[in-house]
């Protein structure tokens, strides 16, 4: 073939336009785990988030201090009753987070916008969607993970108290009774206080915005019920005092103790809810809230997920 003839593809390979290289990319041929390793996975990241792990050190400071501010008191009654050889503690299982309610608050407050404020204002929860995950394992994931880093907050003073009480020597039925049921209640405040934070969070891309309003929600709803129920107390109507908890997160799970766990209660005058009916209304408000609530993450993330 004369050289006049011979086209340039022929030629010189390398004038080829259409030439495919080989840059090493291998098909991944290793284990899909699936829809629930990415969901315990969302749960594992968002439940180290709650107290900064994995973030910056700034990140950890705020829910590190609230942790060590709502263990304090219990080391303090533990030194207080090794020291003095007391017969009981002087403040019960079930009274420990209703004290401290305010300390519970402020972390809700602060780690519930940073649970899901983040990932709205970002706009990175269609990313999330794009991987074998859906909405309601998204959900589902950061409802169970700011519960579980509300329970590690107000279970760990308990078992201070329960560890205390025992090298104390107190009566070890009473004290494993009394911490059972204050396991008990601060599971129900958990569930509860979660899905309240999350919804009222996930209303606002600005993180700002979201604690204020999970502490608007928090404290006036608690202080405008004990006013109130104080008033009652006062005009001598306390058949009311135990109605009004139902209206307030922090009452509300007062008033369930008290009336399943045989806990004293801190409305005033002591006179918690009472009676058959109050037995019914103040779980079906519990679990209505946890369900409501639930329900009103799936139906805002029906949105934003798209």
């Amino acid at each position: 073939m004369p050289p006049e003839s011979m086209t340039p593809t022929a030629a010189d390979p390398s004038a080829d336009p259409t030439r495919i290289h080989n840059i090493g990319y291998r098909r991944y041929d290793g284990p899909r785990l699936g829809r629930s390793y990415a969901r315990l996975s969302l749960f594992s990241q968002s439940l180290r988030g709650a107290y900064g792990l994995g973030r910056s050190a700034k990140s950890k400071v705020l829910p590190m201090l609230l942790f060590a501010v709502m263990c304090l008191p219990a080391g303090i009654i533990v030194s207080v009753a090794v020291a003095t050889d007391m017969k009981d503690l002087p403040l019960e299982y079930t009274r420990y987070a209703i004290y401290l309610q305010a300390v519970i608050g402020l972390y809700l407050a602060a780690q519930a916008p940073q649970s899901v404020s983040r990932d709205l204002r970002f706009r990175t929860v269609p990313l999330y969607f794009s991987r074998p995950i859906e909405r309601v394992d998204y959900v589902a994931a950061k409802y169970a993970a700011m519960a579980s880093a509300l329970f590690l907050l107000t279970a760990a003073p308990l078992v201070i108290l329960y560890a205390g009480a025992l090298l104390a020597k107190l009566d070890f039925a009473d004290q494993t009774k009394g911490f059972g049921q204050g396991l008990a209640s601060v599971a129900v405040l958990s569930v509860l206080f979660a899905g309240i934070g999350l919804v009222v969070a996930a209303l606002t891309p600005r993180r700002g915005f979201g604690v204020a309003a999970v502490i608007a929600v928090m404290t006036i709803s608690y202080g405008a019920v004990s006013t109130v129920q104080a008033i009652a107390w006062e005009q001598g109507n306390q058949d009311a005092i135990g109605w009004l908890g139902l209206f307030s997160p922090v009452t509300l799970v007062d008033g369930v103790q008290s009336l399943f766990l045989g806990a004293d209660s801190a409305f005033p005058g002591a006179e918690g809810p009472s009676g058959a009916l109050a037995g019914i209304v103040y779980p079906a408000v519990v679990l209505g809230l946890i369900a409501g609530s639930y329900a009103l993450l799936m139906r805002r993330y029906r949105k934003v997920g798209l």
